[in-house]
């Protein structure tokens, strides 16, 4: 699932805005890239360490939690849906993502992870993400361990998603449903939580203007990625949840006390 734009909640809710044809995002100018911000060290990304964090979540603000023209100014209630971030257990951990069907209506060729709506049927956001994957990558529900969420993110047309983030086994051979995924591919985790990887981009029309986060990745075949919108606010969101500190230790109970 991929939005086309992002912003801060802390940010006004401008003018629609309405982007001519042929609009390329990557074409936009990069404003700042956030190489001074802190790197995730990789002791925190090992499957033990990420399965402790969740365990014991550390106490942090979200970033990102709603495109410019929606979250707060928004006068119809958020579509609720879920996506999927799925962690591929490599001895070096990697992201897996999909790129939309180009066939598409809305959002074709966006990098994005597997979800969508939940269903009346869904007795959670975990087990619509869950159902999601499945339909669209071929992903089977026993093969991912769920971590937890992490803050919902309100999307410009209107839904509110909750990523659900889940570790799975390498090497499943996992298909793509044509009708909704061109591509299965996956992004170092190393790369993703790099914030010298994370660019800010804005567009500007009239008195309008858009800022949203970009992370491009160069895969194996020398293609870019554009990883942006609300997939990258999610990870960038996944970002200062594995670089918030973590809290305290509980000290040990006392057995002398009641």
């Amino acid at each position: 699932m991929s939005e086309q734009s992002s912003d801060s909640s802390s940010r006004a809710h401008p003018s629609p805005l309405v982007l001519p044809v042929g609009f390329r995002p990557q074409d936009v100018p990069v404003v700042a890239v956030d190489d001074a911000l802190p790197v995730v060290p990789g002791a925190e990304q090992t499957l033990a360490a990420l399965r402790a964090r969740f365990a014991s979540r550390p106490v942090w603000t979200p970033e990102w939690v709603n495109e410019s023209s929606a979250g707060a100014g928004m006068r119809i209630t958020p579509v609720r849906a879920a996506v999927l971030v799925p962690i591929v257990g490599h001895a070096q951990p990697t992201v897996l993502l999909t790129q939309r069907a180009a066939a598409l209506r809305k959002h074709s060729g966006q990098i994005a992870f597997p979800g969508g709506r939940i269903d009346p049927g869904d007795v959670s956001a975990e087990a619509a993400a869950l159902r999601e994957a499945q339909e669209e990558i071929g992903l089977a529900p026993r093969r991912v361990e769920v971590l937890g969420e992490l803050p919902s993110y309100v999307t410009g047309s209107g839904f509110e998603v909750v990523p659900v983030v889940g570790l799975v086994p390498p090497g499943l051979a996992l298909h793509a449903n044509p009708g909704e995924v061109d591509d299965i591919f996956e992004v170092p985790l190393a790369y993703l939580l790099n914030p010298a990887n994370h660019r800010h981009q804005r567009y500007r029309q009239g008195e309008v203007s858009r800022e949203w986060l970009s992370m491009p990745y160069q895969d194996a075949a020398g293609g870019e990625r554009y990883i942006w919108g609300a997939t990258a606010s999610i990870l960038r969101n996944f970002y200062r949840f594995m670089q918030a500190p973590r809290p305290a230790a509980m000290p040990p109970l006392d057995s002398t006390m009641d």
